[in-house]
Order: C-alpha cells, then sequence, then structure tokens
C-alpha cells in the first residue's frame, strides 16, 4: 500500500511539474486551424522512438506555420531524407523547437538558402547560424509546411529539444489545451518470456504471446521469467494510433517495472531495439514492450530496480500480473492475467553457436581474412554468433556468415575483409557488399593493406565486392521539358547507390532534388519557358564512378 500511495505520489508530481513549465514556457500555435495529430512523441518505430509530434495540416502542403516563441533561428538543414527540409528555432528559456518536412522557409531564410545551395552547387546543406541574423517572434509565420523527405503525407514534425543536450523531451502538455483525448489505450497482446536456463513457460524454453482476449485462459511457469506488452493509443477526432505514454506492471500489487516516455537522448533512440521484443519485430512487424531491463540497456525511460523486470515464479499458486496503460490526458486501462506457478523442470541453457558476443565487453570475432570489432556498448545482453566461412580460393574474398539470429546492435562496428584477388587494379573501387537471399546491399569501405574496412550495424552475410558500373540517368517525359520546364530524370545504381549528382542548363548549375531515384528542378524559374536547351547531368556512385550525359531541348 505504501509503495502505491507512493507511486500515485511520484506520479502527481511528474504531472505537477509538467503543468508549471507548460505554464512557464507556454507556447504558440503552430497553426491558424484545429489541431490534431497523425503521430505522437515516443511512439515506437524500427530503431527509434518519435522524438516529436506531426501535426496534420488538413491533407495538403503550404500552410503557414507559426514560431511557437521569441527566438532566432539558428539551423536550416535541406536533405534528401529524413526531415526533408527543417528549420532550428532557438529560444532564450534553454528550448529549441524544430519544424520538419517544410515545404519553403520564411523569405529572407529561403534566400539565404538558395544563395548558398547556388554558391557551393549542392543541394544538401545544414547551415548554422548566429543569434542576430534571423529573429523571430512568437506567432511568425518561418514556413510553409510540406511533404518534404521521409514523409508519408503532409504533415507538419515539430520537436522541442534542450538546446544544451539536444535531448528530445515531449511537447504534448504544451498542446493539451489545444487537444482533445477521452480515449484510453488499447492492448492487443502479452508476451511471456523466459529466461534462458532459469525459467519455462508452459513447460518449454521459449516465448508465449497470447491475445488480449485469450489472457484468461492464463499460463503456467516457473522460474525467472519477464512479460511484455503490445498497445497503442487513440485521440479524439482522428482514426490515427499513438504511443503508449505510460505502461506500468504489478504483480501481486508490487510495481515490478514501468515506463514513461516523456524524454529521450539522441544516443538513447537505438534502444528502443532493448526495449522492444526485436526478434519479433523483425519476424511479424509487431512492436511488443517488453516489462524487462536487458543488462546492457541505458534506456532512461524504463525502471525496474534490481530486478530489471524479472519475476520469479517459485511457488505454486497463482501469481497476479496486472498492467496499467495511460496517456497524456491521464486515460487509463487495466489488464488482469494469471500467471500459475508450477513446479516443472527447466532445461539448462546450452549455447547452439560456435562463438558468443557479451554485452559488457569489447569482442573480436576473427575467423582467416576476417575480424569483427564490436565494441562494448553495442550490445543490449548476451548473444550466440554462428561464423561461418563460404566459397572458394577465386573470388575477390571468401563471404563470412556472422549469424547472430535477430540480435540488434546499438551502433557501427569495424568489419574487415582480406582481399584474396584484385581483378580491378583501383582499390577505390571495392566495397564490403552484405547478403540476404537475392538481396544486396552496399557497406561501403575503404581499401588498405590488402583489407577493405567498412562499419556495420546489422550481422549477416558479408563478402567484397567492386562497382566499376556508373550510375544509371534517363530523361522523363524529354518531349515537355521545354514547354512545361518541368526537367525530371531518373537516376540509380545498382550496387553502391548514388553519392552526389548536379545538372547545368546552358552551362549554369540549376538547383534540382532526388526525390524517390528521380532528379526533379526546383528552380524551374531558371529555366527560360518555349526557347531551346541544352542539360548537363552528371553522377557519381559511392565508389566514385561517374556518367555524364547531355540532352536537348
Amino acid at each position: 500500500m505504501i509503495k502505491k500511495l507512493g507511486w500515485v505520489f511520484a506520479l502527481g508530481m511528474s504531472l505537477c511539474v509538467q503543468a508549471q513549465e507548460a505554464e512557464q514556457m507556454a507556447l504558440h500555435s503552430p497553426f491558424d486551424f484545429q489541431l490534431l495529430l497523425s503521430a505522437n512523441f515516443g511512439e515506437l518505430r524500427p530503431n527509434h522512438f518519435h522524438n516529436g509530434l506531426d501535426f496534420k495540416t488538413q491533407g495538403v502542403v503550404g500552410k503557414p506555420i507559426h514560431c511557437v516563441a521569441d527566438g532566432y533561428v539558428s539551423r536550416v538543414a535541406v536533405s534528401h531524407g529524413g526531415y526533408g527540409q527543417a528549420i532550428y528555432i532557438t529560444h532564450p528559456n534553454g528550448f529549441t523547437s524544430v519544424y520538419g518536412h517544410v515545404i519553403s522557409f520564411m523569405p529572407k531564410v529561403q534566400k539565404y538558402v538558395r544563395d548558398y545551395q547556388y554558391k557551393n552547387e549542392t543541394f544538401v546543406c545544414n547551415l548554422e547560424l548566429e543569434p542576430g541574423m534571423f529573429p523571430v517572434k512568437a506567432g511568425e509565420i518561418i514556413a510553409m509546411s510540406g511533404n518534404e523527405g521521409a514523409s508519408a503525407g503532409p504533415h507538419l514534425h515539430f520537436e522541442l529539444r534542450h538546446t544544451d543536450t539536444q535531448e528530445y523531451i515531449d511537447p504534448m502538455p504544451y498542446f493539451k489545451d489545444r487537444l482533445k483525448d477521452t480515449k484510453a489505450p488499447v492492448a492487443s497482446l502479452v508476451g511471456f518470456y523466459p529466461l534462458p536456463g532459469k525459467g519455462v513457460i508452459n513447460g518449454a524454453a521459449k516465448k508465449k504471446l497470447l491475445e488480449v482476449g485469450a489472457l484468461n485462459q492464463g499460463v503456467t511457469a516457473w522460474g525467472a521469467i519477464y512479460t511484455g506488452i503490445s498497445a497503442k493509443d487513440y485521440m479524439d477526432g482522428t482514426s490515427n494510433f499513438y504511443g503508449v505514454h505510460s505502461v506500468v506492471l504489478y504483480v501481486d500489487d508490487k510495481e515490478v517495472f514501468r515506463s514513461t516516455t516523456d524524454r529521450v537522448l539522441p544516443d538513447e533512440n537505438r534502444m528502443i531495439n532493448g526495449f522492444t521484443d526485436y526478434e519479433e519485430l523483425m519476424r511479424s512487424r509487431r512492436l511488443i514492450m517488453r516489462s524487462y531491463i536487458a543488462p546492457g540497456n541505458r534506456l532512461r525511460l524504463l525502471q525496474a530496480g534490481a530486478s530489471r523486470g524479472v519475476v520469479h515464479i517459485d511457488e505454486e499458486r497463482n501469481y497476479q500480473f496486472r498492467y496499467v496503460l495511460t496517456d497524456n490526458f491521464g486515460n487509463t486501462r487495466t489488464y488482469r492475467f494469471t500467471v500459475k506457478g508450477r513446479k516443472q523442470e527447466i532445461p539448462p541453457y546450452v549455447p547452439k553457436a560456435n562463438k558468443m558476443l557479451y554485452w559488457n565487453k569489447t569482442n573480436v570475432i576473427q575467423e582467416a581474412g576476417m575480424e569483427l570489432l564490436v565494441p562494448k556498448g553495442m550490445l543490449y545482453d548476451n548473444a550466440e554468433l554462428q561464423t561461418e566461412v563460404v566459397g572458394d580460393s577465386t573470388g575477390i574474398s571468401f563471404d563470412y556468415v556472422l549469424d547472430a539470429g535477430k540480435t540488434p546492435l546499438h551502433g557501427f562496428c569495424t568489419l574487415s575483409i582480406g582481399v584474396r584477388h584484385l581483378p580491378v587494379a583501383d582499390t577505390t573501387k571495392y566495397y564490403i557488399v552484405q547478403k540476404a537471399g537475392k538481396w544486396r546491399a552496399s557497406m561501403g569501405g575503404t581499401y588498405e593493406n590488402g583489407w577493405v574496412k567498412a562499419k556495420v550495424r546489422s550481422l549477416g552475410r558479408f563478402a567484397i565486392a567492386v562497382d566499376t558500373i556508373a550510375p544509371r540517368v534517363t530523361p522523363v517525359a524529354q518531349n515537355t521539358w521545354r514547354t512545361t520546364r518541368n526537367v525530371r530524370l531518373k537516376v540509380g545504381d545498382a550496387e553502391t547507390g548514388v553519392a552526389s549528382y548536379k545538372v547545368y542548363i546552358d552551362g549554369k548549375f540549376v538547383l534540382f532534388g532526388l526525390k524517390k531515384g528521380m532528379l526533379v528542378v526546383i528552380d524551374k524559374e531558371k529555366i527560360k519557358k518555349g526557347v531551346p536547351h541544352k542539360a548537363e547531368v552528371i553522377v557519381t556512385d559511392y565508389c566514385g564512378n561517374e556518367t555524364r550525359k547531355v540532352f536537348k531541348f
């Protein structure tokens, strides 16, 4: 009872602090229409949390975006993926607001960006700006909403960050009075997981997943286990689903685990793979939040004490489990189920692989002609690693199988593979390729003293490949270019990918963007309508192979 009261007090204090912060930093609405969300802060994504709020823009681009508070434009970034085009506003209270996927910036900032792009003949840019250059006021229009970068539809991606640490914080408390939510989170399934060699579920040393409608069947267990839950939140006025703000697990009315998604540091983002059931995500795309803290997972939003969320089923009785799911607005739903303690044999854990990876030390894996360096901190838990050398001596290199199953890596690890033959004298053409069936992906790499070295962030099958083929460039609807000025070119590279490109019209650089494999003209006004032109296109891949083509229109 004391622990329960303590939790209620702590939750109340947390909500009070959030309310005080929101009152001290009242934010202007980014739009002059009713706010609706398509995604919330902390929503689970592959390899990362969603780090902001996605505001709907009524299904169109071009909606004026208002600055949420006084400050200055501290950064503008333009890229092919990610946020596409983003503007960053630093505020005097220690926060920075970020506005992503915009189609254009406020006029004076837009001109500054364009001048830089033309001067440096580049579409991609990341510009840090001095405080006095572009001051802005709360409510001032700073950009127009868009669908740029890695965006599946028109919307504004909005973030709040601590300026000093770049820590992402949940903006929801600052917009709660402009949003409506009376719907509680809804769970779809619960997972039961035995610790290897220490527990069993239904007599087996493997996980068991149950739909919530089948939870009354119960499960039997013995030894050390933990659970997980898959759930989504909903809001009024939309059909979208969202991440669950708070998940608390009680066993026999004792809290054993809690997650509260209200802030995430940049280095913590990928730790989501230690929080969720990564194997299940890779197998079925289902996201299950594990109520367990893996020994190498430093994610601060998880709390479980010394037990790390492990429950010891060591009595033949019913253990009462209770999940409490809560959203930002206090809407709560509870799920109860029973785990029956039944004494049963726990088979010893016997690794099946020929090597092990350990979460708490640096791992150096070597085979003839190969070395993999996995630094300490790259694993959330110990993992089995099956290695194999495949192929014959006639290849550029052997194929190296580094099979750790569905084990996520937190960051990049160094892989070095020895070159057995050099069919091409130019060593810049060699790279490391990852293979899975017919799928191929370049890991890049550099050649040095008979080895090619690259950074990898997943394990699998690797070899050295050579890329001497230049990128493809194909005009699209060229016969309409003169009248529409809608110059488009399909570009691609089958091996290492497109690294850079430039387009010159009548000898002058003209800005193009690369969108889903298509080069698209950004500044049509740079092309005079109805007169003959000559376009020179230069596309280069990551091994330095270059294609130059001239098109007349």
